[in-house]
């Protein structure tokens, strides 16, 4: 891939993988790995089974934490963003599907947000791969 364009194979959209990404049973919590740099936290696993040879990803902004939706479509967009920027920080080759997840009550300034990608896509990369 070139450039820093966001491509749609990198976008997680099966519905069987995100299920399996947040599945609570025993046997999918052992492969589930998770992480917190606030105001964000990642849910990540690996998916050998899948296609595309590169990590995909989703954006999950709770309607509970920002109540309006243009507050979660504009958090939606700098996420999106900060994983567009810094995604140079994962294993391109890793078929990895990530969900970010946003936990703070308010929205934050960009540069947070940024810092805590930073964190997570670096213990993405450091967890060892299975």
């Amino acid at each position: 891939m070139k450039g820093l364009r966001l491509y749609k194979k990198e976008k997680l959209c099966s519905a069987t993988a995100i299920e399996a990404l947040f599945d609570r049973s025993v046997a999918a919590a052992a492969e589930t790995r998770h992480a917190l740099a606030y105001p964000l936290r990642a849910v990540w696993r690996q998916n050998p089974g899948r296609r595309a040879d590169c990590p995909q990803f989703l954006i999950v902004i709770p309607k509970k934490r920002m109540r309006h939706a243009v507050d979660r479509v504009a958090l939606r967009r700098r996420v999106r963003e900060a994983y567009r920027l810094n995604r140079e920080l994962l294993d391109r080759t890793a078929r990895t599907d990530i969900a970010l997840i946003w936990v703070a009550d308010t929205a934050k300034p960009y540069a947070d947000i940024e810092r805590a990608m930073r964190r997570l896509l670096s213990r993405i990369n450091d967890e060892p791969q299975s």
